[in-house]
């Protein structure tokens, strides 16, 4: 027990890359509507944590979750799921079925050619889909079931790196070359890339938190130019790249916590405490569009952030919560366009579509 507790503590509590605590800046809050029954799912099919949602050009959602294929103890279940809807949420099918690959989903992306990227963080695999949903690429590799197999464990100092293999990898970008952006994510905390063929070329970073180091790079994203944005969520912060590893800006999201704000579940934390976990970024994505916009998602006070691409926070939205237009851990956001997003909920076992109504200001 005593274990958990400090798992959950240093998971709900990321630390700030510095002593100093960040100004809050006062910003608008967005307008938006809420969907919670976007999907239709079977009779007999029901949604478990739902750590991943992404749209390809033909507006077909896919989901993917931990549930509906879980089995195992309570305590080491297998929980991966991939499944595809269609623009009207009718449910089409489960792609992947019994993958070798399947352990513990984390999130799904889909490229600019409509193939479909699984990161599974219990097998420290990502598994690339071709449209029709059959596997083309692999990388990385699972522990063997033979012999004395064990998960990676946490050692301190870290393990060295090694090129090709993942140690809980989070989420996957691409530059304009299509080379692959690969956040590596829990233990060895770096970004690895490859390239389009999927032929290895380098990493960068190590868990620290001095500039071009991570604490849990948690999601990853890229803009029209290619450059690479890293959710650096244990030092909350967004860290951004050009394809090569060179670090351009660092972003920070230091937004007022409100009155009276409460955790999803747990213990409300002290205003000093609120303020650090406030803006550690759990998801973030960078809009479609002529003009790009940053969303980034915090799991408390549960907000989601809508930034420029120079880091500027133009608003704000939602809360932690329960009901429709609340959320339950964000893990992992669509955002097609600047006012359409999809959002997967980790605690509230959903996925729900928000349609933001920006005032003029609030769009710039």
């Amino acid at each position: 027990m005593k274990r958990w507790v400090f798992a959950l503590t240093v998971l709900l509590a990321p630390s700030l890359p510095s002593a100093q605590q960040p100004t809050p800046q006062a910003v608008p809050e967005i307008a938006f509507d809420g969907d919670i029954n976007v999907l239709k799912l079977p009779s007999d099919m029901h949604l478990g944590e739902v750590t991943g949602v992404a749209i390809n050009s033909k507006r077909h959602l896919f989901i993917y979750n931990r549930g509906n294929s879980a089995s195992g103890p309570a305590y080491a279940a297998t929980a991966s799921q991939l499944l595809e809807f269609g623009p009207d949420g009718k449910f089409i099918r489960e792609i992947g079925k019994g993958l070798y690959a399947w352990a513990y989903a984390h999130v799904v992306r889909v490229d600019k050619d409509d193939n479909i990227w699984a990161i599974d963080k219990g097998s420290d695999m990502v598994i690339k889909f071709n449209p029709e949903g059959r596997v083309v690429m692999v990388f990385g590799r699972k522990k063997e079931a033979s012999d004395h197999a064990e998960p990676w464990t946490r050692v301190t100092p870290v393990r060295p790196h090694v090129n090709g293999q993942f140690r809980e990898p989070t989420d996957v970008a691409w530059d304009t070359q299509g080379n692959i952006f690969i956040s590596d994510g829990y233990i060895n905390s770096r970004v690895a890339k490859f390239t389009k063929d999927g032929d290895w070329v380098k990493s960068w970073g190590e868990r620290g938190t001095k500039e071009g180091e991570f604490n849990t790079p948690h999601s990853i994203a890229n803009d029209a130019k290619g450059n690479i944005y890293v959710a650096d969520r244990g030092n909350r912060r967004i860290q951004v790249f050009d394809p090569d590893g060179n670090q351009l800006r660092t972003i920070t999201i230091d937004v007022p916590v409100p009155p009276g704000a409460q955790p999803w579940f747990g213990n409300t934390p002290t205003p000093e405490g609120a303020q650090a976990q406030s803006g550690a970024p759990w998801a973030i994505c960078v809009s479609g569009g002529p003009t790009q916009y940053l969303y980034s998602a915090d799991a408390f006070p549960g907000r989601i952030y809508k930034l420029s691409l120079d880091g500027k926070v133009l608003g704000v939205l939602g809360k932690a919560g329960h009901q429709t237009k609340q959320f339950g851990w964000i893990h992992e956001i669509a955002c097609p366009s600047e006012n359409e997003l999809y959002v997967g909920e980790l605690l509230n076992w959903r996925m729900q579509k928000l349609t933001l109504r920006p005032t003029k200001a609030g769009t710039q």
